[in-house]
């Protein structure tokens, strides 16, 4: 039987003063400047499209340069792999800064260098150190702009503050494949990457617009502020074993493992069923999950803190489930644009959700930053296997089984997320995601 100690006027004081802590911690956080938020939007929207001008460009790009799909596929494979080892080690570089607009503006530099260098000597050994250097400076640019936004508006208003990156970031992807197509179609692809090269100099000139001293150190590494009565555990180990990350990393895992194969499956089966529009159709499959985001991120990020993180996390996980249903039983190609919808509010959801809930477990650990980094491991490993995995069925069975199957995993990551994900939701700068109730 436990005995239930009546608590003293010492403790209901403690707790009254800390609670007042608290009060003060949130309101002292001084409102940063118009500036500094709308320089954070642009860096975002123009950073989207500097990235935008990698990936499927590079392929094409390189194919009428004469290579073989032997050493294109060995490029995007290093560039894959270095992508995947650098996501901790690139956190953790964030974590040791002293200025992340620094980091930022450096790894931006870097991959302006590298877009020149594929545009200037498409030669193997220089498209190997561009491709290289290009996935680790994306390591690094991840994490920075997350703790840039933690540290310019704190842990309690970050939420809406990620939904509004996400805005950002979706309609430069958006704006930039349409620039960049129209340039690789009327010029050559080539100026692809010189269109790349010219875009990290606005890219920049947006950085510099945030305020360095406005952009709180500590908040950017996860830690507690000094005032504050609890300071948090900041052993790494503490960290890691901490059971809300593990369960969110693996999670996450589920959920790349689920969505990554799915558009390219689709993508093969529209060419199969409508050859002649299929481009279009495709495009059409991208566009419209952009749009969604960029719709709804923003009321993303204030319901999370309205319901909490889970009753969204549900939702993102539901849609992907449903999205690979109908995947496998719709025939009408113009119908599978329809479907993309529910991609677009998986994608919504977990471009918020994720660097949000890192930021409600490690926040008072001072490793932030390196937990991002677990976790985009984690979505690195998901999204190599599946499009493995999502392939092999496909050939041995056919798509619609693969579908059911991506489907059935995202099914799995819906109950992960129902019966063992708890409430991560702050409400506080003392109260740890441990001690908030797991609302079943």
């Amino acid at each position: 039987m436990l005995l239930l100690k009546k608590p003293n006027q010492a403790d209901r004081d403690g707790r009254v003063e800390q609670d007042n802590v608290a009060v003060r911690s949130a309101a002292d956080i001084p409102a940063p400047s118009r500036q500094s938020l709308r320089g954070l939007d642009w860096f975002i929207f123009f950073l989207a499209d500097v990235q935008t001008g990698f990936g499927p460009f590079i392929a094409v790009y390189l194919t009428t340069q004469k290579w073989t799909q032997v050493e294109i596929g060995l490029v995007l494979s290093i560039g894959g792999i270095v992508a995947l080892i650098g996501q901790m080690p690139g956190g953790a570089i964030i974590d040791a800064a002293k200025s992340e607009r620094l980091v930022a503006g450096l790894a931006i530099a870097t991959i302006g260098a590298c877009a020149l260098a594929y545009a200037a000597m498409p030669i193997f050994p220089v498209v190997v150190a561009a491709a290289t250097l290009h996935a680790a400076a994306s390591c690094v640019l991840g994490p920075a702009i997350a703790a840039i936004s933690l540290g310019l508006v704190g842990p309690l208003a970050i939420g809406e503050r990620l939904g509004r990156n996400a805005r950002f970031a979706s309609l430069g992807n958006g704006v930039a494949a349409a620039v960049m197509g129209t340039a690789g179609y009327l010029l050559s692809s080539r100026s692809v990457f010189l269109v790349t090269f010219l875009l990290a100099i606005p890219t920049l000139i947006a950085l510099s617009r945030i305020r360095e001293h406005e952009v709180d150190i500590r908040r950017c590494h996860g830690e507690m502020p000094p005032e504050a009565a609890d300071r948090g555990d900041t052993n790494l180990w503490h960290l890691i074993r901490q059971r809300p990350l593990i369960v969110f990393a693996l999670s996450v895992l589920l959920l790349q493992l689920a969505n990554a194969a799915m558009m390219p499956l689709m993508a093969s089966a529209v060419t199969a069923r409508s050859s002649q529009w299929a481009t279009v159709l495709v495009a059409f499959c991208i566009v419209v999950p952009q749009a969604i985001v960029a719709l709804l991120s923003p009321t993303v990020g204030r319901k999370a803190q309205a319901w909490g993180r889970r009753p969204l996390l549900l939702i993102g996980f539901g849609a992907l489930m449903i999205r690979g249903l109908l995947f496998a039983t719709v025939r009408d190609p113009y119908l599978l644009v329809a479907v993309q919808v529910f991609d677009g509010i998986t994608a919504a959801v977990f471009a918020v959700m994720i660097p949000l809930i890192v930021a409600d477990v490690a926040f008072g650990s001072g490793h932030f930053n390196l937990a991002q980094g677990i976790v985009g491991t984690a979505t690195g490993i998901g999204a190599a296997l599946s499009t493995a995995l999502g392939g092999y069925v496909s050939d041995k069975f056919g798509n619609a089984t693969a579908f059911i199957g991506l489907s059935g995993v995202a099914a799995t990551g819906l109950l992960l997320i129902l019966f063992v994900m708890p409430e991560t939701r702050r409400t506080s700068l003392v109260a740890s995601p441990q001690e908030a109730p797991a609302k079943r």
